[in-house]
């Protein structure tokens, strides 16, 4: 790569949790923040999506201070660069943005400031920034993505054969992860926990089996979140009622909320947009499907 190269990076947003996969599982979207970078005599970050304004346009940008963050790690600067930004996801609704902006900053610092990371490293400097591996896996490596923190070590298994099809129902409120963190209770009894626990251990291995209706009837029996955050996201049980009769296999707060993913079979996913278009014009809906490849870094050549 030389200087006057241009370096495109695509992310992919996210879905987590899937009930009582809490902190674990995380699943990539065909949602996108996209970044197209090359040098410059500033850092000028110009946004190309409407939501993006929010955010500053210079090296304060959230974006570039990881990046600059993640070269400072390894002893390297990096060059000031001019950054066109675009986002297919919705901030603040349980989409995985803040895991993407995560990714697309390490993958920004490793472009641009040539650190050579392999993929462990940047999942485990996200997984570090993040504070779990569930989104940001999703973000880097694509597909459904099982992951655990321990200590100073990070693990997951990503599998790219599952198909899924997805209908987001996304309010037009938002919902911070941190209030909707203040609403869990700060521990759960043994026999709780041992319950919590069978609970995502059955939901992993159906769907790693695709026996889908098993994994809906799991993650309706979260024992971890769902139960506290129903009264931050009042929407939640006529979405579980209305999806499961109209053809979802299972239904999940979307990470933090206030999103609600609806889980399909391939194909089946249309007549569900259909009904829920019926039921309520003042939600956004988004028909999803699951991103296998995880974040791309293209580098365009300059002649």
């Amino acid at each position: 790569m030389n200087e006057y190269d241009m370096v495109q990076i695509r992310v992919p947003g996210s879905t987590a949790n899937l009930g009582p996969g809490f902190d674990s599982l995380g699943v990539a979207l065909n949602l996108y923040l996209s970044l197209e970078v090359e040098r410059s005599e500033s850092w000028e970050i110009i946004m190309e999506s409407e939501d993006l304004n929010i955010f500053p346009t210079d090296e304060s940008n959230y974006i570039i201070q990881i990046a600059l963050q993640t070269a400072e790690l390894f002893q390297k600067s990096l060059p000031s660069c001019k950054v066109r930004m675009a986002s297919e996801i919705p901030l603040a609704r349980g989409l995985g943005s803040s895991a993407a902006a995560i990714i697309a900053g390490i993958e920004l610092a490793n472009a641009m400031g040539k650190l050579g990371l392999t993929e462990d490293e940047k999942f485990r400097l996200a997984t570090e920034i993040e504070g779990h591996p569930d989104n940001v896996g999703a973000s880097l490596f694509g597909g459904l993505v099982i992951g655990s923190q321990m200590d100073d070590e990070v693990v997951a298994i990503v599998e790219h054969a599952i198909e899924l099809e997805m209908i987001a129902v996304i309010p037009k409120i938002e919902l911070l992860t941190k209030d909707s963190r203040n609403v869990l209770p700060a521990q759960l009894s043994y026999s709780e926990a041992v319950r919590a626990g069978a609970i995502g251990n059955v939901l992993v291995a159906a769907l790693l089996k695709k026996d889908f209706a098993l994994a809906g009837k799991m993650m309706q029996r979260d024992l971890y979140h769902q139960p506290y955050r129903r009264k931050l996201v009042p929407h939640l049980s006529e979405i579980e009622e209305i999806a499961l009769a109209s053809g979802a296999f299972g239904v999940a707060l979307s990470g933090a909320g206030p999103t609600v993913i609806c889980f399909s079979e391939k194909g089946k996913s249309e007549k569900l947009l259909d009904v829920f278009q019926k039921w309520d014009s003042n939600m956004n809906y988004r028909r999803l499907k699951i991103d296998q490849e995880g974040s791309r870094v293209k580098v365009q050549k300059c002649v």
